[in-house]
């Protein structure tokens, strides 16, 4: 019976949902700078007549109460805020109206999703004990990222949550459909800024130069071999560089070169030894040509883990409420995302919403200026995680409060 409650109470707010999402669409803002895109989250929190707070600047978060007898845990749920700098090509009504701003990965259905959530857990309150901690989060597209500074000032503390559930749309789903992962399931991210300095001169006397043009792509192959050779070929692991600038002309070689990349693996341990492999390598091989070599390394996000005993439950719950036949297995994914910072504090599992259209071709994927998913995932989302929340709640209420 309470499933069917989240249902109706689900499909009865989707008009809302549809009108939430489109207005956080049409007004996107770039990460830590969140704060329209705050003011409108605090303001349909108010209307709901659920307590919440600013912090981190343009973060949001509070608690929801149940009012059932009984002493209940306190479980978490995240959504994300930022857009990404993208200018729109998908023409709609509700089209961003910030030139080269656009929420090019889902974190309006995000928002939206999270704040139906709330809505249907504030109609049903009296049906649960516990708490429900709530955090509306900014600046995951930019590292080091808004998970970390909300951390750090003290999110998930007083009271600190058992366990945090979030949710990513996924274009490559049809709308309907739940992916899980169980464990590792994406990627650390980290920046890579080389630079390579030789000496430069003309392009008709290379005898007298010192060309970094020439040692950044012997380089460039060469650091390949650190996946290829020196990976355990059973763990996954990404070096790309998609930046390379050799400043001069044709008939001038450049005194260097630039060039960013991204390393990306699934092992903490062996990220390091990356680290250290990169920079001994990029050393001693600029340092053989006559040049020199200075490599930063911007780390970002750790290792998204997915505790495999909740993700077990948090699927199964899923499968009570969809059908069996909604969930699929999901493969893991090299891309990067800062839930994964909560990942390493508390038990976490980040599911996938699938977001595409029955004509398939209507999606286009994340982080294009075309991707606009299918709506009718709203009430799925909302609702969905609406009750994975109580059935969490229920099985830990003799669970004490840490």
């Amino acid at each position: 019976m309470l499933a069917k409650k989240v249902r109706e109470l689900a499909a009865a707010i989707k008009p809302d949902l549809v009108a939430i999402r489109r207005h956080l669409h049409a007004h996107p803002e770039l990460s830590y700078h969140e704060y329209n895109t705050a003011d409108y989250v605090s303001s349909q929190l108010t209307a709901m007549d659920i307590d919440h707070i600013r912090m981190s600047v343009t973060g949001i978060t509070g608690i929801l109460k149940g009012k059932k007898t009984g002493d209940g845990p306190v479980l978490a749920l995240r959504a994300d805020m930022d857009a990404l700098p993208i200018h729109e090509l998908h023409e709609s009504d509700y089209k961003s109206t910030n030139q080269g701003v656009m929420h090019a990965c889902g974190h309006d259905f995000h928002m939206t999703s999270l704040l139906g959530t709330l809505r249907i857990l504030k109609a049903l309150e009296a049906e649960f004990s516990g708490e429900v901690k709530f955090i509306f989060q900014p600046a995951e597209e930019l590292a080091p990222g808004g998970a970390l500074m909300m951390i750090n000032d003290g999110v998930l503390e007083n009271p600190r949550p058992l366990n945090i559930i979030g949710q990513h749309v996924m274009p490559e789903l049809p709308a309907g459909k739940i992916g899980f992962h169980a464990g590792m399931y994406m990627a650390s991210v980290d920046e890579l800024y080389l630079t390579i300095t030789g000496k430069g001169g003309h392009a008709a006397a290379p005898h007298q130069v010192i060309d970094p043009v020439i040692i950044s792509c012997e380089l460039l192959v060469l650091l390949q071999q650190i996946v290829s050779r020196r990976t355990n070929p059973l763990l996954p692991a990404v070096l790309s560089f998609g930046r390379f600038i050799a400043d001069g002309v044709h008939n001038v070689i450049p005194d260097k070169v630039t060039i960013d990349g991204t390393l990306r693996t699934m092992d903490e341990k062996w990220r390091r030894e990356a680290h250290e492999l990169l920079k001994k390598t990029v050393t001693a091989y600029a340092t053989s040509k006559g040049a020199t070599a200075d490599l930063y390394i911007k780390e970002g996000y750790p290792v998204l883990f997915n505790e495999p005993a909740l993700t077990a439950d948090t699927r199964k719950w899923t499968e009570e409420y969809l059908g069996k036949e909604q969930v699929v297995d999901i493969p893991k994914w090299m891309a990067g995302e800062d839930f994964a910072r909560y990942s390493h504090l508390l038990d976490s599992c980040f599911y996938r919403l699938g977001v595409q259209y029955p004509d398939s071709e209507k999606v286009t994927p994340l982080h294009t200026a075309t991707f606009n998913p299918d709506e009718e995932a709203l009430s799925t989302g909302a609702g969905l995680m609406a009750w994975i929340t109580l059935c969490n709640l229920e099985k830990n209420a003799k669970t004490d409060k840490q």
